[in-house]
């Protein structure tokens, strides 16, 4: 398996011509960033949603109900991460040790990196506001949500200087400047 990226898009309308050219950038982003982090393998899933929807997530999962630009969802942050599946991924006690394949035996959420929502209207919003392309911002959020993936935070100035380099440094490799 190698790093793929799957999308949703929940926008009324849903996707269309312009859309498909964001993804070939996207994968780009994604194969330019898991190089320079290491990330040979795992899956990422993109939604592509509108300022009411991605407030709803802002609001259910952080608490803050207002929009935002992008959230990510990690399945790897942190080793306590306790993920439960159930039917066919669980063994019985019958035959548990009986795995001939280990991919079926496997935690079927291990190829899993998680989630990153972007709210299409506020990057064109912000893309007009910082003087700059939308595919430009667009990237940028998603090179910043595929390293808030990775275990990447913004919480104090170091943290955000690192995490702002490693995204610009990504964005420049893929021809993205400002």
């Amino acid at each position: 398996m190698t790093l793929s990226l799957e999308w949703i898009d929940e926008r009324e309308g849903g996707a269309g011509e312009r859309e498909e050219k964001w993804m070939d950038l996207l994968e780009k982003l994604l194969r330019v960033a898991g190089e320079k982090e290491d990330v040979k393998r795992g899956i990422v899933t993109l939604t592509l949603t509108d300022d009411e929807g991605i407030r709803e997530l802002n609001r259910q999962y952080r608490g803050l109900d207002k929009p935002t630009d992008v959230l990510s969802f990690s399945m790897i942050e942190g080793e306590q991460a306790d993920i439960h599946y159930e039917d066919e991924y669980e063994s019985s006690e019958e035959g548990a040790d009986d795995w001939r394949d280990e991919d079926q035996a496997g935690d079927p959420f291990s190829d899993m990196l998680g989630d990153i929502v972007i709210s299409v209207p506020r990057a064109e919003a912000q893309a007009e506001e910082y003087g700059h392309s939308f595919e430009r911002e667009l990237g940028f959020l998603f090179v910043h949500g595929f390293l808030h993936l990775l275990g990447y935070d913004h919480g104090d100035e170091e943290q955000e200087r690192a995490m702002f380099a490693k995204q610009e440094e990504v964005l420049l490799e893929a021809g993205l400047t400002r």
